[in-house]
């Protein structure tokens, strides 16, 4: 049950990130990051590694996208 949940919170963390992605937006990212580390820490309750493992990527790809936009100093 609890995978179900991480995967859910993934894939609103991995829509936002795809909104993220697209110029002038890139601040949803910030709003992103948090969400992806509430579904990782779901995920890592679960039994299973799908919904952690997505929100590692989507993370890792909002990480990446703040990170070459200037975000993290």
């Amino acid at each position: 049950m609890l995978n179900i949940v991480s995967l859910l919170i993934g894939l609103v963390a991995a829509v936002m990130a795809l909104v993220g992605l697209i110029p002038l937006l890139g601040w949803v990212n910030w709003l992103m990051l948090p969400v992806a580390f509430v579904g990782l820490v779901v995920g890592m309750l679960s039994d299973s590694n799908l919904g952690r493992n997505l929100c590692i990527v989507v993370a890792i790809v909002g990480g990446l996208r703040l990170m070459l936009g200037g975000g993290f100093i």
